[in-house]
């Protein structure tokens, strides 16, 4: 009996020293999901995209720097050179919608911004510097709570960067290949294969609503090919995307190459 009482009483110290220490070490929070801004400028002339590359890389992108925005991405689609339409994309991070809702009066007030970006910012209506500037906002997955600038050593010249968008049927739908990627694990997948992934996200706020997109980078355009082996050939995959309740919930895959300017942060 009094030896079950010493057992008994070394198992509730035990308990309570372990709740000393809990109570000692910080409270774990998951990373907030940040939100992002890709921007997608649509131009017709050779002036025109000299103009807007002009303003990104010598105002736009030291001024998000200055606003608290370290890491800007701009990318251009590969082969667009003989395109009708030719495409920059301008991908911003953010930690916050009120950080996206407040950027417009932060530029507004500096004077760098408004003296280095003066052409684009005062164009005259008969000659603007694109012809539509679409702004689609995302918010990240929560398996991948904050973008992640890609370990890429190559040059950029040679990059692929996949910015893939899957539409859904309807909401629900949409959000069973949400789930798919998160709780399911494709994410985990594509991690584990090295797709170096810069985001994934829910798109919120966009002309092809619903949607989810996401972006991966690779060295070249033969690693490109081969990761993607690899992923259609995983027996995980292969199991995930056998699952009866995933079956057909993208309704459309739109997927753009794309390659980073020389001034990409990403």
């Amino acid at each position: 009996m009094k030896k079950n009482f010493h057992h008994f009483a070394l198992v509730i110290l035990g308990l309570f020293f372990l709740n000393l220490v809990a109570l000692a070490l910080p409270a774990y929070s998951a990373p907030a999901r940040e939100f992002y801004e890709l921007k997608v400028y649509s131009l017709k002339t050779q002036e025109q995209e000299n103009q807007v590359e002009a303003y990104l890389k010598n105002a736009y992108l030291p001024a998000l720097h200055r606003a608290g925005v370290s890491k800007v991405g701009v990318f251009k689609l590969i082969g667009n050179d003989t395109a009708r339409t030719k495409k920059i994309y301008v991908m911003v991070p953010m930690k916050t919608l009120d950080q996206l809702v407040k950027l417009p009066q932060a530029l507004q007030k500096d004077k760098q911004y408004a003296q280095a970006g003066a052409d684009y910012i005062n164009a005259p209506y008969t000659n603007p510097p694109y012809l539509r500037m679409e702004s689609i906002v995302i918010q990240a997955f929560e398996m991948m709570p904050q973008m992640a600038v890609p370990n890429l050593k190559g040059p950029k010249s040679e990059r692929v960067y996949e910015l893939r968008s899957y539409e859904g049927h309807t909401e629900k739908i949409y959000q069973n290949k949400v789930q798919m990627f998160n709780q399911g694990g494709e994410v985990d997948i594509f991690k584990r294969l090295g797709f170096n992934a810069v985001f994934y996200g829910e798109v919120i706020a966009g002309n092809t609503m619903p949607n989810l997109m996401y972006m991966t980078t690779f060295e070249d355009r033969p690693t490109r090919e081969a990761k993607w082996k690899s992923f259609s050939d995983d027996p995980a995959w292969k199991a995930l995307s056998a699952k009866p309740e995933y079956k057909n919930n993208v309704s459309k895959n739109v997927t753009l190459f794309l390659r980073p300017a020389d001034y990409s942060d990403i």
